[in-house]
């Protein structure tokens, strides 16, 4: 008989199966806390079954998880972990220190389809999705780690590799196991996911009514400045996005973040700055601007304090709420992709 993931199963279908197994039907709620509240990753630690349950579900079922393979750690405590899958894959996942609490930005996908210039997962191109076990294994192992320093894990991110709305229905499955009372209990509030733009999946998102926030990569709000730094921009351009953010801001009530990456000489000019106030009339929206961290291979640079302070003095300029994400983990990969790209050569 060929075994099957565990994880794959929803609790009422493993109720059924265990009861098929002459186990009571009470052990698959047993099962599920272990699976998804304290994310074991052996049966043998399921330490309130009889050891004849636990072989049962050896005999039946895998746990597979992710395995930790690679660490480096920033002097600003910033943490990027290397995963490798049961397949052989790589995935990247980072933690990220605040004064008392932590954030982990977690990947979606292996590799990306979407081949955006300055980021190095594009240069990997695209492996797969990641099933809803992977995502929340990131997750799990990044919680842990921050516990162990003193701080709790307050923020999840979906900034990792891969664009989330290209796996839609996995992400959103692992972000219900995150939030779930009868998962890891995290408060939807605290999740972000982060899109390059797909409207559909915007659109899906709006339908779905979901209570996490989204952030969109939006890097320019010039059309042609975004079609050579975004590809995807051919296929979805601003006008279009506009709607699609409209659309969800509409739904929802939910007020959506730019993420806006400064690169020196391409998107940090007064005239971009412009621009960026001009596309946010639309709809309620806040901005994080980012420092570049520069990729191997990649042909853009940290836009300079300057260029910076004055993008952002405009943009407030014109009552837009803006935050400036400092560059972390300057000192290691700490860009998504450069720790799978160096270690796939």
């Amino acid at each position: 008989m060929e075994k099957t993931n565990i994880r794959a199963y929803s609790q009422q279908a493993l109720t059924d199966i265990l009861v098929q197994l002459g186990e009571k039907a009470f052990r698959a709620k047993q099962i599920w806390q272990w699976l998804w509240q304290k994310g074991v990753t052996r049966f043998d630690d399921m330490t309130n079954l009889s050891k004849g349950t636990r072989e049962l579900l050896a005999t039946h079922f895998i746990l597979q998880t992710a395995t930790l393979t690679h660490k480096q750690e920033s002097s600003d405590g910033t943490t990027k972990l290397g995963f490798s899958l049961p397949d052989g894959n790589l995935i990247e996942t980072v933690l990220i220190p605040g004064r008392d609490k932590a954030t982990v930005c977690v990947s979606s996908q292996v590799g990306c389809k979407l081949k955006c210039s300055f980021c190095a997962t594009g240069g990997l191109g695209f492996t797969r999705n990641l099933l809803p076990e992977e995502i929340y294994d990131q997750v799990v192992a990044v919680k842990r780690l921050a516990e162990e320093r003193g701080m709790p894990l307050s923020n999840i991110v979906f900034m990792g590799m891969g664009e989330p709305l290209l796996n839609y229905e996995n992400v959103l499955a692992a972000i219900e196991k995150i939030t779930a009372e009868d998962g890891l209990a995290m408060s939807p509030y605290r999740l972000t996911l982060s899109t390059s733009g797909i409207i559909e999946g915007i659109k899906r998102l709006a339908d779905d009514n979901v209570r996490f926030n989204l952030a969109i990569s939006l890097h320019s709000a010039v059309n042609t400045t975004r079609d050579k730094i975004m590809p995807i921009n051919k296929a979805y351009p601003l006008p279009k996005l506009a709607e699609a953010i409209k659309y969800f801001v509409d739904k929802t009530g939910t007020r959506p973040t730019f993420e806006y990456l400064l690169l020196k000489n391409v998107n940090d000019s007064l005239e971009d700055a412009k621009a960026l106030a001009v596309f946010c009339r639309q709809f309620p929206v806040k901005i994080n601007i980012i420092e570049y961290n520069e990729v191997d291979n990649a042909p853009y640079h940290h836009s300079p304090d300057a260029n910076r302070d004055q993008f952002v003095r405009y943009l407030e300029s014109k009552n837009i709420v803006v935050n400036v994400r400092r560059s972390k983990g300057k000192d290691i990969d700490a860009a998504c992709g450069q720790l799978a790209n160096k270690n796939s050569l």
